[in-house]
């Protein structure tokens, strides 16, 4: 499938594209072969159209202040759609890639607003990359924003807002810190691997934390789990063991309705038990971003 790859990308006025082989332009259509190799780096506007592959060779460095939007895909280059593919398109990363922002100028990952239903991208796919770090970035409107496999990744500081899933893994060594989940249908969805989810804020979604299937060594800890409107936490049906959730916050230390808010045992005796004592005492203030997003 890759070998017949073909994806357009088109960069609006005032994109910054440097590889090891290409200099500066202002102006740029580009067609892309299979794959892109080398190093690259993405500045300004861009708009990508259809799914777009790094390989496994190759790096991305994006710079703060950019802004990626996702067109509908063009016809004959949606060729991913099955998963961990979702139909839309995509930004797929196979080597490593380096999007950190800064609060004055924060990386945005967006849909065109001239495709608003359904949304016109699947995600940002990371598959088994060996470095992926991602600060002061904002993910809104994709399917699954920040999907990743197999791979070694860090996110702190950005925002996950009107997303089906912000964040979403599996068999990855995961770090996700100070970061904001806002009005996702799930906030965080993961099996296997070895995540840390700490200082993190998720709010008025309709689900906080899925987790699927088996989770082993894991940190969940020092969150604020704030009105998610049909749980703060789910198990999944193969979580047959209970799940340790200390020190976070639930917007309440009430016993009785921590536990209405959980999706576990309670309600599927085949499930695992929430465990989330001890409970912290109040709102964990250095939780979320040290930015207003």
């Amino acid at each position: 499938m890759e070998s017949r790859f073909f994806a357009n990308i088109i960069l609006s006025i005032g994109v910054l594209i440097t590889t090891a082989s290409c200099s500066p332009v202002s102006s740029v259509q580009m067609i892309a072969g299979s794959e892109l190799h080398g190093s690259h780096r993405w500045e300004g506007n861009i708009r990508i159209a259809g799914d777009v592959v790094f390989a496994k060779d190759s790096s991305l460095k994006i710079q703060p202040g950019t802004v990626i939007s996702f067109s509908e895909a063009e016809p004959g280059t949606d060729l991913f759609q099955d998963h961990p593919h979702f139909v839309g398109s995509e930004l797929i990363i196979k080597g490593s890639v380096v999007a950190e922002g800064t609060p004055d100028a924060p990386i945005k990952f967006t849909s065109d607003n001239s495709v608003e239903s359904p949304s016109p991208w699947g995600g940002v796919n990371i598959m088994q990359s060996p470095d992926a770090r991602f600060s002061f970035c904002i993910f809104e409107g994709a399917d699954s924003a920040l999907h990743i496999q197999e791979s070694k990744v860090v996110v702190r500081q950005s925002l996950f807002r009107s997303n089906l899933v912000g964040l979403r893994f599996h068999s990855s060594d995961i770090v996700a810190e100070h970061n904001n989940f806002i009005q996702n249908h799930t906030a965080i969805r993961f099996h296997f691997g070895s995540p840390v989810i700490r200082y993190n804020v998720l709010k008025d979604n309709r689900k906080g934390l899925f987790i699927t299937s088996h989770p082993r060594d894991f940190l969940v800890s020092q969150n604020n789990f704030v009105n998610n409107l049909d749980y703060q936490v789910v198990l999944g049906e193969e979580v047959n063991e209970d799940v340790l959730l200390p020190g976070n916050w639930w917007g309440t230390t009430e016993v009785k309705a921590i536990e209405s808010t959980l999706f576990d045992y309670r309600l599927d005796s085949h499930l695992g038990r929430v465990r989330f004592h001890p409970i912290a005492g109040s709102p964990i203030s250095t939780a979320g971003t040290a930015w207003k997003p």
